[in-house]
């Protein structure tokens, strides 16, 4: 079978998806995957969903942070984005998300933003509700370990 000719094969956007959740929320790209699609069909419906086609091309997610790669339809970016909004659980875990930016190819989009949404996470014990308690550290927030889970603080509730 012959390949189509350039003009008449699909033309693709990526966006960079900022990942943000508690640091012990467990996040693969299977469930992330299927959190857009699920997003996405209850916000578009499914022929909505099915012209976006949302696709989770690359993930990556570790103690708390982390990005993602979706490829989209190119006319459908403003969609796409509003259904990566919707998104607000992966796995059972409240996430927080939102597009770094939209490229034209997947090196262009590694490279202006991905690269660039390195955050550095440390661990300290903290001053919190009249004890010390364990804190991971991120950009100036801190997540605190309490008994059933962890607490977002700033610097000023500490």
């Amino acid at each position: 079978m012959k390949h189509l000719p350039k003009h008449l094969r699909p033309r693709w956007r990526y966006l960079a998806v900022g990942i943000e959740a508690w640091p012990d929320a467990d996040c693969g790209s299977h469930a992330f995957q299927r959190a857009c699609w699920y997003a996405a069909q209850n916000l578009l419906g499914d022929p909505g969903a099915a012209d976006v086609d949302l696709r989770v091309l690359d993930f990556s997610f570790a103690a708390g942070t982390g990005t993602a790669i979706v490829r989209v339809r190119r006319g459908e970016v403003e969609r796409a984005r509003a259904a990566i909004a919707c998104v607000d659980e992966v796995s059972g875990s409240p996430v927080g998300l939102w597009v770094l930016g939209v490229s034209g190819t997947v090196r262009a989009c590694e490279e202006r933003y991905i690269g660039r949404a390195s955050r550095e996470t440390a661990e300290r014990n903290v001053a919190f509700a009249d004890s010390q308690r364990p804190a991971l550290v991120r950009d100036g927030r801190f997540d605190v370990h309490r008994e059933p889970g962890f607490v977002g603080a700033t610097s000023l509730d500490i």
